[in-house]
């Protein structure tokens, strides 16, 4: 099995916004092209900053590969992307104002 970790800060005020944008746009495309979410939370920092991060897991690591390639290479959901940008004011503003930081990591498991 293969883990992946997406994480991102977000602004206090921008959290519904981004949670309905996964609930109807991201995870039901990576559902689609064979991802597996293992859950998904957020954690208030207190500091009008959340953390929010998924868990997702593949079958292997060459899995994860061909599934995001999928992801990215289907059309209709890389325009329903674009268009929820600009509706928000565009990527290049969403990410100066409302999300901080993102990272996609792999896990690697402790149990033997």
């Amino acid at each position: 099995m293969f883990y992946r970790r997406k994480f991102y800060t977000v602004k206090s005020d921008f959290v519904e916004e981004i949670n309905n944008h996964f609930n109807k746009t991201n995870l039901p495309n990576q559902l689609k092209h064979g991802a597996r979410l293992v859950g998904r939370w957020m954690k208030d920092n207190g500091n009008n900053t959340y953390e929010i991060f998924a868990i997702w897991e593949y079958d292997s690591y060459d899995d994860y590969i061909e599934i995001e390639s999928n992801v990215r290479s289907d059309m209709p959901h890389v325009q329903r992307v674009k268009d929820w940008y600009e509706k928000n004011g565009g990527k290049d503003y969403i990410l100066d104002n409302y999300i901080l930081e993102v990272r996609n990591e792999a896990l690697e498991s402790t149990v033997k």
